[in-house]
């Protein structure tokens, strides 16, 4: 069983960055994928940002792309979000997830494990 722990969120004010951080309670999330959704209210869950489990391939949401950044610590057992130029359209709560394999990073129903998420307003 994967525990994971969100931290980092916050509010920022529009063109503000915020650093989002995912602990795992194994060891062994060296060799999960892990994935990177948000929810805003009154909207389905949506895909961020992924990153594979060797860090070979990092994936991102269009409406993220050149704004924010995945990566992963294995000596810290963590994976990171780096968010800049944030909008208030980037409001939402922000869940990491995990799972060993993916067809399909994108979609919610292919990750097995997921933190309890962590706030992120941004004011305009």
């Amino acid at each position: 069983q994967v525990q994971l722990v969100e931290s980092g969120g916050g509010l920022v004010q529009a063109g503000g960055s915020l650093r989002l951080s995912c602990a795992a309670s194994v060891r062994t999330f060296s060799v999960y994928a892990v994935g990177w959704f948000r929810q805003a209210p009154g909207k389905e869950r949506e895909f961020v940002s992924g990153i594979s489990w060797n860090s070979g391939s990092t994936y991102y949401a269009d409406f993220v792309k050149g704004r924010f950044t995945i990566s992963r610590d294995y000596a810290k057992n963590t994976v990171s979000l780096q968010m800049n130029s944030l909008k208030p359209e980037d409001t939402a709560v922000y869940y990491c997830a995990a799972a060993r394999f993916l067809s399909d990073n994108t979609a919610v129903q292919e990750y097995n494990y997921w933190g309890q998420g962590t706030q992120v307003t941004v004011s305009s």
